[in-house]
């Protein structure tokens, strides 16, 4: 990172994440689709330490498969979203279904306009937040990565913004940082790292760069020892939060000795 991006640091000695007036004891979310099994999923979230956890509302239903995952994940607080949509209507129908079978206003809102690499439709996207904010919803939408477009959604009324690191499931990790850099440096609401991350030092640089939270899906149900994995992301956040709080020295173009040259044998 080029010493000019460098994020200043907050001056509060108080670093707890709030998004809504809610404290959170973690700041990885971490998803539920694409685990090997039910069982994993659980142990994964668990060795996570995440506190909030994803499920597209299409895969929460009230009997079978979507009622399993509430209940073996029972005491976490569920963050629903709109994965699917392509349209402002939808994602409100959606959301609406989401906050009366799951009991929550929270909703992360995924407006798409693009299936080969999912990018958000942005004016669809402003448009359905713009209606769930005024509805009582605590929105957090998926968008660009683009400090214009976090900066209209957070003065809509939108609890946090949740940049994309890159395209969804490609593991690429953080495409551009200095877009990054600016969207966590400007916002007054937190900044979620979401789609990209695949292994714990993606997660690292986002949170160095001053991300408050980063959310995960792929890269834990998708790696081999997915458990493993969330445990390794769940421990990079933290790592990544308190470098950025610590200060990273400045890059240089020379080699600088950490030991005096005085007092050398021989000299």
């Amino acid at each position: 990172m080029d010493q000019s991006l460098t994020p200043l640091r907050p001056e509060s000695e108080d670093d707890s994440l709030a998004i809504a007036g809610v404290r959170l004891s973690s700041r990885l979310f971490i998803g539920t689709a694409g685990y090997p099994t039910q069982a994993i999923m659980r142990d994964a979230v668990q060795a996570s330490g995440a506190e909030v956890v994803t499920a597209s509302i299409r895969r929460v239903s009230l009997q079978g498969h979507g009622s399993d995952t509430v209940k073996i994940l029972k005491g976490k607080r569920f963050l629903p979203n709109t994965a699917g949509c392509e349209t402002a209507r939808d994602a409100i129908m959606t959301a609406e279904l989401a906050r009366e079978a799951l009991d929550t206003n929270w909703i992360k809102v995924e407006v798409i306009g693009d299936r080969e690499t999912l990018y958000p439709d942005v004016t669809e996207l402003m448009e359905a937040c713009r209606h769930l904010v005024d509805d009582g919803f605590v929105v957090l939408p998926y968008c660009n990565d683009d400090p214009i477009i976090c900066q209209r959604l957070e003065d809509l009324g939108c609890a946090a913004v949740m940049p994309m690191g890159s395209l969804i499931g490609s593991g690429m990790g953080v495409a551009n940082p200095a877009n990054l850099e600016l969207i966590c440096r400007r916002a007054k609401v937190p900044v979620v790292v979401d789609a990209g991350i695949g292994t714990a030092s993606d997660a690292v640089i986002a949170m160095e760069l001053g991300a408050s939270a980063c959310l995960i899906n792929t890269a834990i149900a998708k790696a081999d020892d997915p458990v493993r994995m969330a445990r390794a992301m769940g421990r990079a956040v933290e790592a990544g939060r308190d470098a950025y709080l610590a200060g990273r020295i400045p890059r240089r173009g020379r080699a600088e000795p950490s030991s005096p040259q005085l007092g050398l044998v021989g000299s």
